[in-house]
């Protein structure tokens, strides 16, 4: 970045990436906008207050960053948010002034160094999201501070803070990287109400308010300040109670008291929040909770990561290796690093030193900047979510916005011609926009969203992020994994296929009257596992938990062992139990783990026998296994036998051990060095049943179209066969397996399609010779039944090397992802939502926080009532919640839109009266205004979305955008249906016989004559203003035949179009099952027909009506009737008409938009797809499959998927 640069980027590449620009605040600039600020009362620094970037660019000049003392920061996504902070400056002056050496005490190639500026000794800081970044002035750009230096490899972190730093340094670090908490104060109740009245919707309904003061409508304008004061009290009791919950929630991590390795100073007792990154931090026995996050460098201990996971099974982390390399730590431990950090909040639960004494930790994030802090900022500073409906209605408020500038001109020239005073006209131009404008309409949105949130609580579905159940209504592909969420959580131990002189032996099975022989797969099965004893009880893996009780031995705990030529070493000892066969031995002890690693795909353990040697034993996937093993030990037929068992839909674990040389101490081994030239032992069998609703939750999805995937860490046979069982893959469809490999030494890569086919005569799968599998293939191809199944490594390889042929794997043909790591999982959703598909992931929570929140809905099944991880948690852990959500995401959806044309209609209803009635210098009376505002419009927004979810799911889904031809068709004729018999009544009801435009009460002179007689005198006339409250003794300017007409027209005109818009199949239960909605329609219905046919004249009085003949009101009857008829007929006939639209999408060719649905069409016509036995080179095929298909542009949370 250039040094004069006025704009640059922060974060780059990270999620939260930013734009960053500079500015410099000039004097004049500011006289100028506070004069402004003081001429239009207050309302520009409101407007800068909703629009930062406003108040910027009036305010300050442009500059570079270096000389910037005001930044503006852009989010990069679609949304394009902008944000103003102020540059602070840090002095260090104190610590480091006339001190030569201070380049030594803030570190010569650290940040600290870079940042601070000469001779000022000061460092100049911006805060964004709780993260502090300072002004590099070697590299001119602003960098986060909080954290070790990603630089930093195994061996510097351990010479460099292995021995802990300096008062000074410690001192530097704090003042430029702040205080080591988490902290989310408690917001005061007048910061909150002030945050929320400065709502734009809140100075809205104060305009409409003032305004309807102003023209003495009194009782809704209380109305309205009731239900707003309600709401907006509603609202900060919401915000203050998780505000509340949240400063609880961390408020436990900023007071702990750690003890610290000063150098040169020893070991010392000090507050967590003076911890900075680089800090030497000493674990002690016992259970605590860590205050930040930190690499283990020495020792190993167990913790509790459930925080984080929402799994409380332990987890061991073992100390960074201390290898002599030039790579930094991360990339040398690749996807394993996560081993050696222990992370903030998580809860350590044992600590297990090794022959260099302490278990010691190295600082490497503080405050917000550490696991937890990321975590509470997702929270405070939630990812913006981008929804068609949202869009659609702000622009739909547009349109309304317009129409009230068209009624407001109108209204002006009408009155003004009329001679009304000037104040007056103002008044009843400005009151059209509160007429047009709804300003109840971002609350009638909401409304279905509560109830479906309300719903689903009571099922046992949690939602953090209540926006996203509209999201659910459109999900169309859903990502499961598979232990635990498919299957039972538990495994059960089916049985042992030991191997000896390279041959398998009889299958052990389990339960067994006999015990296993003592035998090497023996001391396997009881230490090659990462169990614990915590509080009495082992605890850990479920599959290391179903290993160890097979072999009946028992865990000693943690003790003391002192070994050859090695410290006082805490260490796991198991010993054989009551049960257990005979062994020649006391016991054996666990000296060190190797933890599983996804990555690797494997642990391993030292252990040795009380008073004998040292063995290596290794546990994990069968093929990485027998890959780590001496060619000559692993059986000829080990392939077809594990084959056999992963198609059968077993759990397959691979077994092997070394004997380790004397010589050789352990300690100095490497993992590498360790896991090589091992002995295959065998392999252990764990079954893994179905859960019982799988199979039946699974067909209801694909009846339903929705495409459900399998994403595991397993065995690829394995979760083929579950797939099959599940119902994923059908019985009669093919699976062909994508395999991707590197080639060796060259940067090139290859892909190959097989076809796999389950032999019925044979007890394994074979791989079809290639004329007949082509054929089948042929056949299965050209009816879209076959399947793609692929590992992680493919995954990755084609991802990496065929980045053209990624999209077309990943259509619907795409079923199985086996092996996949958490990482390839977050991936694998992203490109799903790439291709504009709406997509679901389900998971236990464990290994998939990632694509959790990646996804547009994460559900995680877990007991906890919230999880962070996802913005769904079920209680119940069963995939029958996916298809619950969907259907009461479908009806939320829904119910948005039907509350949203109502809201329209009302609004556009009520808008036409007016209009109409200005015509004849008239408007509605107070309490005309009242009751259709107050008794009808907003009792209806309540009880619309009272109804349930339709129990089944079709096999489409509701539309995602207002602007959909069926919608706006609805909302356009039903508007035409209101102007029509609003014009029919107000022209009609001039040319009958009885009408007077100066008698209001001619047609009912025979009932009326003494009345009729006394208010001769004052009916003409002469209209004084709409709710001016110059009240008349008998008339106060509103009555008129016209009035009574419309009014009653439009009233009842506004119960026909809620009663229309209750959609109720396919999505949502029949409208008669809302039994509040219909019981309030019928009680609002008579009483508008009491008071058509009423001709009480103190009610008539009050109401502004007018009596009129009795063949007129049965006239207007009847136009409402037909006006219901034909309006029902048009909605259910024409705009509920799917085959309607689906023959027009046809006749007109028009296709949808989403980026899979037309490459399945280009797919559909390439006979040359799937290709099978044939093998891709990456340096030999074209980049671009279609030059208009214009990449993957697709927003995370956006489609342009037309479901009709």
């Amino acid at each position: 970045m250039e040094a004069n640069s006025h704009h640059a980027q922060l974060n780059k590449g990270e999620e939260n990436e930013m734009e960053i620009f500079g500015y410099k605040s000039q004097g004049s600039r500011r006289a100028l906008c506070i004069a402004g600020y003081i001429l239009s009362c207050g309302a520009l620094l409101l407007l800068f207050y909703w629009k930062p970037e406003w108040d910027v660019w009036a305010n300050c000049i442009p500059c570079s960053l270096e000389e910037a003392d005001v930044v503006l920061l852009r989010t990069t996504d679609e949304y394009r948010n902008y944000s103003r902070k102020k540059v602070t400056w840090i002095s260090v002056s104190a610590i480091i002034k006339n001190r030569p050496d201070y380049p030594a005490i803030v570190g010569e190639d650290s940040i600290f160094n870079e940042a601070i500026m000469k001779p000022s000794l000061q460092v100049k800081s911006i805060q964004v999201q709780k993260i502090r970044y300072v002004w590099n002035i070697s590299v001119k750009q602003f960098q986060k501070v909080g954290a070790l230096e990603d630089h930093h490899t195994c061996s510097a972190i351990h010479s460099k803070f292995g021995s802990g730093l300096t008062c000074d340094e410690q001192n530097v670090r704090r003042l430029i990287c702040g205080p080591n908490t988490i902290d989310v104060p408690v917001i005061p109740i007048w910061k909150l109400l002030i945050k929320e009245v400065l709502n734009p919707f809140y100075v809205f309904q104060l305009f409409s308010v003032c305004l309807w003061f102003a023209e003495d409508y009194k009782e809704y304008a209380i109305a309205i300040i009731i239900m707003s004061l309600l709401s907006i009290a509603l609202t900060i009791y919401d915000l203050r109670q998780q505000s509340l919950k949240l400063h609880g929630l961390v408020e436990s991590h900023n007071n702990v008291t750690v003890t610290v390795c000063r150098n040169k100073e020893g070991f010392k007792e000090l507050e967590s929040c003076l911890l900075v990154p680089g800090d030497m931090l000493v674990l002690k026995e016992g259970r605590a909770l860590l205050p930040c996050d930190a690499i283990l460098i020495s020792g190993q201990c167990i913790v509790n990561e459930s925080m984080l996971t929402g799994e409380s099974i332990p987890v061991t982390k073992t100390h960074l290796p201390l290898a002599d390399n030039i790579k930094p730590w991360r990339i040398h431990c690749a996807e394993d690093y996560k081993k050696h950090v222990i992370f903030c909040g998580t809860e350590v639960i044992q600590t297990k030193a090794d022959d260099r004494g302490h278990v010691k930790a190295v600082v490497l994030r503080t405050g917000f900047n550490t696991a937890k802090g990321d975590l509470v900022r997702s929270i405070l500073y939630p990812k913006p979510m981008n929804f068609k409906l949202y869009r659609d209605a702000l622009r739909f408020l547009m349109i309304l916005i317009a129409f009230a500038t068209v009624g407001m001109i109108y209204g002006v020239c009408v009155f003004a011609l009329g001679g009304e005073e000037a104040g007056e006209v103002v008044k009843k131009a400005l009151d059209v926009i509160t007429i047009a404008v709804p300003p109840a309409l971002p609350a009638a949105l909401t409304t279905g969203i509560i109830y479906s949130q309300r719903r689903l609580k009571k099922k046992g579905i949690f939602c953090i992020s209540p926006q996203r159940i509209n999201m659910c209504g459109q999900l169309n592909l859903v990502c499961f994994d598979k232990t635990g969420t498919l299957t039972e959580d538990g495994l059960d131990l089916w049985g042992l296929l030991p191997s000896e002189r390279n041959c398998f032996q009889d299958v052990h099975s389990f339960p067994a009257d006999r015990s296993l022989p003592w035998a090497p797969v023996l001391r396997a099965m009881v230490v090659c596992h990462s169990l614990v004893v915590l509080d009495g009880k082992i605890q850990g893996d479920p599959l290391d938990l179903k290993m160890f009780e097979a072999t009946d031995w028992v865990i000693d705990g943690s003790s003391a062992y002192q070994s050859e030529g090695q410290g006082s070493a805490h260490t796991t000892i198991v010993r054989p139990g009551p049960k257990a066969s005979s062994a020649p031995v006391e016991g054996i002890t666990i000296l060190q783990q190797f933890p599983f690693s996804s990555a690797l795909q494997r642990m391993s353990v030292i252990a040795q026998e009380i008073s004998g040697e040292k063995e290596v034993f290794t546990k994990g996937a069968p093929e990485t296994v027998a890959k780590l093993c001496r060619a000559e030990t692993v059986p000829l037929n080990f392939e077809s036998k594990l084959l056999l068992y992963t198609a059968q839909g077993f759990r397959v674990i691979g077994l092997a051990y070394k004997p380790l040389q004397a010589e050789r101490q352990s300690l100095d081994l490497t993992r590498e060095e360790m896991e090589s030239d091992l002995t295959f032992l065998g392999l252990l069998i764990m079954e893994n049943r179905l859960k019982k609703e799988t199979k039946s939750v699974l067909e209801e999805l694909s009846a339903a179209r929705i495409r459900n995937v399998m994403v595991t860490g397993d065995n690829i046979q394995t979760a083929i066969t579950v797939a099959r069982n599940a119902g994923m893959i059908s019985p009669t469809n093919t699976v062909v397996l994508v395999e991707a490999n590197k080639t060796p030494r060259s940067f090139s890569a290859s892909v190959t399609w097989k076809l796999l086919e389950e032999n019925k005569t044979k007890d394994y799968g074979s791989l079809d010779d290639c004329s007949q599998a082509g054929r089948r293939m042929r056949l299965a191809a050209g009816s879209g039944q076959y399947h793609f199944a692929m590992s992680g490594k493919s995954y990755q390889i084609v991802a990496q090397h065929f980045s053209h042929l990624l999209p077309k794997l990943l259509l619907k043909n795409g079923t199985v992802f086996a092996r996949m790591s958490p990482s390839q999982k977050s991936s694998l959703v992203e490109e799903f939502q790439k291709l504009d598909y709406f997509v679901g992931m389900c998971g236990d929570g464990a290994n998939d926080c990632g694509a959790l929140k990646m996804a547009h809905a994460g559900i995680s099944l877990s007991e906890q009532e919230a999880s962070v991880a996802s913005p769904f948690t079920s209680r119940t852990p069963s995939i029958a919640c996916v298809p619950e959500l969907i259907r009461e995401g479908r009806a939320a959806l829904v119910t948005s839109f039907c509350m949203f044309k109502y809201m329209a209609l009302y609004s556009i209803i009520q808008y036409l009266g007016v209009l109409l009635l200005y015509w004849q210098l008239n408007s509605f009376g107070n309490y005309q205004f009242l009751f259709q505002d107050l008794a009808i419009t907003t009792v209806i927004g309540v009880t619309m979305s009272f109804t349930d979810a339709y129990p089944k799911l079709v096999p489409y889904r509701p539309p995602s955008q207002l602007v959909s031809p069926p919608l706006l068709l609805s909302v356009i004729l039903n508007i035409f249906f209101s102007l029509s018999i609003q014009i029919l009544g107000f022209v009609v009801v001039q040319k009958q016989p009885w009408y007077s435009k100066t008698n209001i009460h001619s047609a009912c002179l025979s009932g009326n004559d003494s009345y009729a007689k006394n208010s001769s005198t004052i009916s003409s006339l002469d209209f004084h203003g709409m709710r001016d409250g110059a009240l008349r003794e008998v008339d106060n300017g509103y009555k008129s035949y016209e009035n009574t007409t419309v009014w009653l027209l439009s009233t009842i005109n506004c119960l026909i179009v809620a009663l229309v818009f209750s959609k109720g199949k396919p999505f949502r239960q029949p409208v008669y099952t809302n039994y509040v909605f219909v019981p309030v329609l019928t009680v609002q219905l008579g009483i508008c027909l009491f008071l058509v046919f009423a001709d009480i004249d103190g009610l008539y009085s009050k109401m502004d009506l007018v009596c009129t003949p009795t063949t007129w009101r049965v006239f207007m009857v009847i136009i409402l009737a037909v006006t219901l008829a034909v309006s029902f007929i048009t909605e259910e006939a024409v705009i509920e008409n799917r085959a309607l639209w689906l023959l027009l999408k046809k006749t007109f060719r028009y296709y949808s938009k989403s980026h899979y649905k037309r490459l399945q069409r280009m797919l559909e016509r390439d006979s040359s797809w799937p290709p099978l036995n044939e093998t891709f080179f990456s340096d030999s095929v074209a980049i671009s499959i279609d030059e208009n298909m214009g990449g993957h542009s697709n927003p995370t949370f956006d489609s342009n998927e037309n479901t009709l």
